[in-house]
């Protein structure tokens, strides 16, 4: 099996880029920016090829490289992760632990405000779990998802109509398909903290991202909806409620169901 990074970039440096994530894998580096241009480079003994496009959108710059994906194995990634050295040892022997698995689901560590999940025990993903995944930890068979044509949404994500949502989204089209998802508790890297500490996306617990992330929970859970949406605002209430109270945030969710 081969091992591909498919890594999402906005106005960065190509060349520099690979050094800094520590990739010593295959690459396609889709970088949005202010030019259209290809170059590619030979890092180690690995082959970095480079896209850059003047568009906006993270959905549309993970489709951009997976749709040039020519490898076994694509680990979806992000400008700001710096892998382990041993990543691609570490994935490949999971896949072969795994072998009826479509996508494994890896530990990243997360700067602590935006940690989401942690992979303690392997385990399959399901429908009512999926939801806490952000791309960065996703590790997919190429083939599995060409067969089952599945994309990132462009609705959702920085550089989108809403906010974010476009990984779980993907994975509940994933779901559907009828594709195996596994988390296993295995460390491949670790979220570098932007300097400028800066989100494409995160603005705060505002009023658009309760209606976004309203809408985002009906294209996820359909007639359960509301109640998933209850259980997220409760579970988060002391984070995410400081501002805007609970009922509020509640409101402003069914607007954005009611809205999709």
């Amino acid at each position: 099996m081969r091992l591909q990074v498919l890594v999402s970039s906005v106005q960065e440096n190509v060349i520099t880029l690979a050094e800094h994530m520590n990739l010593s894998t295959d690459a396609i580096i889709c970088n949005q920016c202010q030019e259209v241009s290809y170059k590619e480079f030979v890092r180690g003994k690995s082959l970095i090829r480079a896209y850059s496009f003047d568009e906006r959108g993270v959905g549309l710059n993970r489709n951009n490289s997976l749709m040039r994906a020519d490898a076994d194995i694509a680990l979806i990634a992000d400008e700001d992760i710096v892998y382990t050295d041993d990543y691609e040892e570490k994935i490949l022997r999971e896949f072969e632990r795994n072998p009826d698995a479509d996508i494994l689901m890896f530990n990243v560590t997360a700067v602590e405000e935006r940690r989401t999940y942690e992979n303690v025990v392997h385990k399959r993903v399901r429908w009512y779990n999926y939801g806490r995944y952000p791309a960065y930890s996703m590790c997919v068979k190429v083939e599995s998802i060409r067969r089952a044509n599945v994309y990132f949404s462009l609705l959702f994500g920085g550089g989108a109509r809403y906010s974010n949502g476009e990984d779980s989204l993907f994975l509940h089209d994933c779901l559907k398909k009828g594709l195996k998802i596994y988390s296993v508790p295995v460390l491949i890297g670790h979220e570098n903290r932007r300097e400028d500490d800066s989100s494409t996306w995160f603005k705060g617990y505002t009023e658009k991202f309760f209606y976004d992330r309203g809408v985002l929970y009906h294209y996820l859970y359909g007639p359960m909806q509301k109640i998933f949406a209850l259980r997220f605002l409760i579970k988060n209430r002391d984070t995410m409620c400081r501002q805007i109270p609970l009922l509020r945030a509640y409101r402003l969710m069914k607007e954005g169901m009611k809205k999709a």
